[in-house]
């Protein structure tokens, strides 16, 4: 009998020890690239003590979370675009937060109406162009000149079935209707140097090769090519200019979290969620991701901040959502890729 009691006793103080641990820790589902995001979650652990456990995933991360249910170990997911974290919700596989210091910090246009996602930076998609051969873009200049003849043969992009070019087709639909966006695509298309390909980087490597005179990209690539001395002379090639000043605004979209629908460690998953949009980690994705913070009062980088400012589209994130699978028909019906 004695036995039998302390091996109870050390049963359950092991389990005891378990549950302690469990509660100083918090699991992250990310599409984020790791050494993305660890500074910020090293950041909160000195803060906290809590430990931040990650799990990168290139893609599938609906499928896992769908697969393990309320098994799922996942307590925040991070991932990037808004049609990722609308796929997420619609999926249920997150769950609302109330918390008024993200609601304080993250503008409603920039977060669900029911507090199920929230977005962490804003990443502007802009058109590179041609130093040489087209120069700097003028104020004036919109998403919609792209379709115009002067640019027959001069637009390099990636697919148009890139979450980055499907929810800029989705805001083209918000804000001028299902039959300007189809137009504007076919007009693009016919102004292509080349089949749709690589990525946005790859299409700022084309302008300084002469394949192209402009390309659609994300700004945070001028700030990434700029770090890598094989890329620097593909990054001095070109100005970023951000469409639509005379307009709507620039296209903006962006990085997100939510709160997983069977979180185990909820409140520990809060803190994480509001220490990432504090001016702290807000200045960290700043500095190391060369992104746009989300919290208003939050400066961008130096760096960031020389490529000049711009006026963000104004639409909210459900708009530019609601009109994805609208975006993804019209890339079919015009053959945009092929």
């Amino acid at each position: 009998m004695k036995k039998l009691l302390t091996a109870s006793a050390l049963m359950f103080g092991v389990m005891g020890t378990g549950v302690a641990q469990a509660a100083e820790e918090v699991n992250v589902y990310s599409y984020r690239q790791p050494f993305l995001i660890e500074p910020m979650l090293d950041a909160f652990t000195k803060e906290t003590g809590i430990k931040v456990n990650v799990k990168f995933a290139k893609e599938g991360l609906a499928e896992k979370l769908h697969q393990e249910g309320e098994y799922s170990p996942a307590d925040v997911l991070l991932t990037v675009d808004i049609a990722r974290l609308k796929e997420l919700d619609s999926k249920d596989l997150v769950q609302a937060l109330d918390s008024e210091v993200i609601e304080a910090n993250v503008p409603a246009q920039f977060r669900d109406n029911d507090d199920r996602w929230f977005s962490l930076t804003l990443r502007s998609r802009g058109v590179y162009s041609s130093r040489d051969r087209v120069g700097k873009l003028g104020d004036d200049f919109d998403y919609l000149d792209l379709a115009k003849p002067e640019f027959k043969g001069k637009i390099c992009t990636r697919s148009g079935k890139h979450p980055y070019n499907v929810s800029l087709i989705s805001a083209i639909i918000a804000n001028h209707g299902e039959a300007a966006a189809k137009a504007w695509l076919e007009g693009v298309k016919a102004n292509l140097a080349r089949k749709p390909q690589g990525n946005d980087r790859a299409q700022v490597k084309a302008i300084s090769e002469g394949l192209c005179d402009v390309s659609l990209g994300n700004s945070y690539y001028l700030g990434k090519m700029l770090a890598d001395e094989k890329q620097i002379p593909w990054a001095e090639s070109v100005y970023l200019n951000y469409p639509g000043q005379d307009a709507n605004g620039t296209h903006v979209n962006v990085s997100g979290m939510a709160l997983a629908k069977y979180a185990p460690n909820k409140e520990n998953a809060q803190k994480l969620m509001e220490f990432l949009t504090s001016d702290v980690a807000q200045k960290m994705y700043a500095e190391l991701n060369y992104e746009d913070p989300v919290k208003p009062g939050v400066a961008s980088s130096e760096l960031v901040a020389s490529w000049g400012e711009y006026r963000a589209d104004d639409l909210s994130l459900e708009s530019v959502a609601e009109n994805h699978e609208k975006a993804m028909k019209l890339l079919d019906e015009v053959k945009f890729d092929l």
